[in-house]
């Protein structure tokens, strides 16, 4: 399967079928989708139906796609074993839930004080991530494509504030991925719940704080109403959403819908990481009506203990996976040779501006 598909056969072909006629009587292929979020999640939802919509209008409406959410499929955190064994043609989800089958697979939505966005998409479309996304996911009888990057992330909501490295001994924090090993190293709880049970959660007790996503998703869910201290990020600079696709049923689809399936995840990648920074301005002047919302950094002391753990990690995975080590190198001398850049161009103009 050639996955860097030229942009000009991208342009022209979205150009070839949007003078095709859309006749509902044409449909060949209708497939299903499920997806983690919950119904109506801000961007998140967005995300899945507008690949889904994508797809239904590149194609000339050839192929459609029914979007599920967990309230159908009751499995919010089993997309990838459910598209593997082909009861859903497709997914959309994140990949560090899966860290549990492939520790390979957390890597490609984020990692600790990894890439930004810009870093990220640069790695996966001329760095070779896209390449390893597949290696690592034929394993699992899936085709993979990024689509929806949700920008930088805000830390999570906290009861209590933390002052210094023992405040963190015991606390119970929702957190995925390899960022919940990080945070269980240095004394945490991680706990993995679904998305729609994060707010009752943090309600009753069952965790003491929510790392959920930034001010957008984040003030729907209503978790400052009950946990005051709202942390800026560390642990998700860039974090990629994904679609799954049972790899026989994309092995079976002629190469033009192939092709249309690639650009539609592309588009919903950059069109969600845009969405996603627009909402969060908006959300975020909303949240600052709010007195009791309390933005804190976490002490250097804790930040400089959660890299350590984060380094030494990634160095314990990489001994135990051959792949995750090919992924983790890749994405370790990828952002070695683009920090100075990102530094002295990005960096360097927040500071000056």
């Amino acid at each position: 399967m050639q996955l860097k598909l030229n942009i000009r056969f991208f342009i022209a072909l979205c150009l070839s079928i949007s003078l095709q006629p859309v006749q509902a009587q044409s449909v060949i292929y209708q497939w299903r989708l499920a997806m983690s979020w919950p119904e109506g999640t801000p961007m998140l939802h967005n995300a899945a139906a507008r690949f889904a919509r994508n797809v239904e209008t590149l194609s000339g409406g050839r192929f459609s796609i029914i979007v599920d959410a967990p309230g159908r499929h009751k499995a919010p955190l089993d997309i990838l074993g459910m598209v593997r064994s082909g009861a859903y043609e497709m997914g959309h989800s994140a990949s560090y839930y899966y860290k549990g089958k492939d520790p390979a697979t957390t890597f490609f939505t984020t990692t600790p004080f990894g890439m930004t966005p810009t870093e990220m998409n640069a790695w996966y479309y001329y760095g070779g991530g896209l390449e390893l996304l597949n290696k690592v996911y034929a394993r699992h009888n899936v085709v993979a494509f990024p689509a929806g990057n949700t920008h930088i992330q805000m830390g999570g909501w906290f009861r209590k504030e933390i002052k210094s490295i023992q405040d963190l001994k015991g606390l119970k924090i929702r957190i995925p991925g390899h960022a919940g090993d990080v945070v269980g190293r240095a004394g945490m709880k991680p706990v993995s719940i679904p998305p729609g049970e994060l707010y009752t959660a943090l309600e009753r007790g069952t965790i003491d704080a929510v790392e959920w996503a930034g001010p957008a998703n984040d003030i729907k869910m209503g978790f400052h109403k009950i946990a005051p201290f709202y942390y800026t990020g560390w642990h998700e600079p860039g974090a990629e959403l994904h679609v799954f696709i049972n790899k026989q049923k994309f092995d079976a689809l002629p190469d033009d819908l192939k092709a249309i399936i690639a650009v539609a995840a592309k588009e919903v990648s950059f069109d969600i990481l845009s969405e996603s920074f627009y909402r969060n301005v908006l959300a975020w002047e909303e949240m600052k009506q709010h007195s009791n919302i309390l933005i804190r950094t976490l002490p250097d002391d804790v930040l400089e203990l959660f890299k350590k753990a984060n380094e030494d990690l990634l160095d314990e995975v990489a001994a135990k996976s051959p792949l995750a080590k090919e992924v983790i190198n890749s994405q370790r001398e990828f952002l070695n040779k683009a920090k100075d850049w990102t530094t002295i161009t990005d960096a360097d103009y927040l500071r000056l501006r």
